[in-house]
């Protein structure tokens, strides 16, 4: 039995595929706010302030992430898997709570395949086995990290972001849309390799839909494996 939650239609609220912008402009658009960003970020993190103290933590980390099953709880797709690849910044922003450091967190994944299948209904079901590999672009302004140990050689995390994704068809169902928001979560590890270097091991939920802006959205939730190399600055 069809769920409701991917069934609903809703009115038609005058913003639909064919406001979909450039997939070059977007993946430029997405490579400058990121850029613009860690260099706000860099050159604030540079200059002591009044009291004299150091310049806060911060991290690039080179990260992959590869998707190994999909579940239908708050998205209603099925059979597909997701992977990506990018850059994520991390700065110790915000001092520390339950003995943990607070994190802000902005990503861009300028390497995004959605696997999924070649034929589909409106409603996002797959009609054949057949599978096809889509390309977009995603960028997570919005994020935190929180993080225990933060001295020693082994440091449990916890993390969220939010943002944007976008493919270069319609995903998921012929009906729904290109511009997809995200949102992910996540828990891991991160262990020291060197003074600068570390390596970072995690799993997370990677969900996104198209809230509605048409008037389908199956939507996706994946379980995935990540890791990446993080490199750290200052001190």
């Amino acid at each position: 039995m069809q769920s409701n939650r991917a069934s609903r239609i809703l009115p038609a609220t005058g913003c639909g595929a064919s406001s979909f912008p450039s997939y070059f402009y977007f993946r430029c658009f997405s490579v400058l706010a990121t850029l613009c960003l860690l260099a706000a970020q860099f050159a604030h993190a540079q200059v002591p302030d009044a009291a004299g103290r150091a310049p806060l933590d911060r991290e690039l980390i080179a990260e992959g992430m590869a998707s190994y099953g999909n579940y239908r709880i708050f998205a209603e797709a099925k059979d597909c898997k997701l992977y990506t690849a990018g850059l994520e910044y991390d700065r110790h922003s915000w001092g520390y709570f339950l003995k943990a450091r607070l994190d802000y967190v902005a990503e861009a994944l300028p390497l995004v395949l959605l696997r999924e299948p070649t034929l589909a209904d409106v409603y996002g079901n797959p009609k054949t086995k057949d599978r096809q590999i889509v390309p977009g672009v995603g960028f997570s302004p919005i994020g935190l990290r929180v993080m225990w140990r933060n001295n020693r050689a082994i440091r449990p995390y916890l993390i969220t972001k939010g943002g944007l994704i976008v493919f270069d068809k319609k995903v998921l169902s012929p009906n729904a849309a290109y511009l997809n928001f995200s949102v992910q979560y996540g828990l891991g590890l991160q262990a020291r390799l060197s003074p600068r270097l570390d390596l970072r091991m995690g799993f997370s939920d990677f969900h996104f839909s198209n809230a509605f802006i048409v008037r389908i959205n199956p939507g996706l939730d994946v379980m995935s494996s990540n890791v990446g190399l993080s490199y750290h600055f200052g001190r």
